[in-house]
């Protein structure tokens, strides 16, 4: 009776998404290996995953997944775990003055759900008011590309990358807006295809009313090449 009460406990945490961190739960080991020694282990486990489930993997076409899903997890879709691979959030004094708002919309979103390890995919907008200091606009990708190259709760994900721009830019006032759809919610369980989630995160004076509303009516707008 007490296994069935744990699973289902953990069964509703994963269906309904609940994060229990705003910092992505790592343990202090975590990089005491090197990524070559984290592949070799990973392709281990890929391969009793397999081997599990009945496939053959003397087939020629199955015979190499183990190794390139050892690679994609560490070298790419779980990347943004590794803090060597953050970008470098460079900085400049806003010289010409520019003191509205600056919107970056329509940023890719290739995620992956920590619950179930299926892709998240969608669009980031985010939004600052300069106090002074500016930042590159491809560093806003990729920082939205960092935070979301690791197992993630969307929610957790808006928070991360609002903090982290609110740090390299000296301000609160910054904004993000995720619309992303959720396969573990398309493809699985409930399996509805239409739906996403929209997550928000407003700083600073992106909390007065009628600065929020000036970037939610920004990132509405059709871009030139739409």
């Amino acid at each position: 009776m007490k296994i069935d009460k744990a699973l289902e406990a953990i069964e509703a945490l994963g269906d309904n998404h609940v994060a229990t961190s705003a910092d992505t739960p790592l343990r202090e080991d975590a990089f005491a290996m090197s990524n070559e020694e984290k592949i070799a282990l990973i392709q281990k486990d890929v391969e009793h995953i397999m081997e599990t489930l009945g496939l053959d993997l003397t087939d020629d076409s199955l015979s190499g997944t183990p190794m390139r899903v050892a690679k994609m997890f560490v070298k790419e879709i779980f990347s943004g775990l590794d803090p060597a691979n953050k970008p470098k959030a460079s900085t400049f004094d806003n010289k010409y003055k520019y003191g509205e708002m600056l919107v970056e919309k329509n940023i890719t979103v290739y995620s992956t759900c920590e619950h179930h390890l299926l892709p998240i995919v969608g669009r980031a907008h985010i939004g600052y008011i300069s106090n002074g200091t500016v930042v590159g606009l491809s560093k806003m990708n990729r920082i939205v590309d960092y935070y979301a190259k690791r197992p993630q709760v969307q929610e957790r994900m808006t928070m991360q990358i609002v903090q982290e721009l609110q740090t390299a830019l000296g301000t609160k006032d910054v904004a993000c807006v995720i619309d992303a759809k959720h396969l573990c919610v398309n493809s699985r369980g409930i399996r509805d295809i239409e739906s996403s989630t929209v997550t928000s995160e407003f700083g600073g004076k992106f909390k007065e009313e009628a600065v929020r509303r000036e970037f939610l009516d920004y990132i509405k707008l059709d871009t030139a090449f739409h």
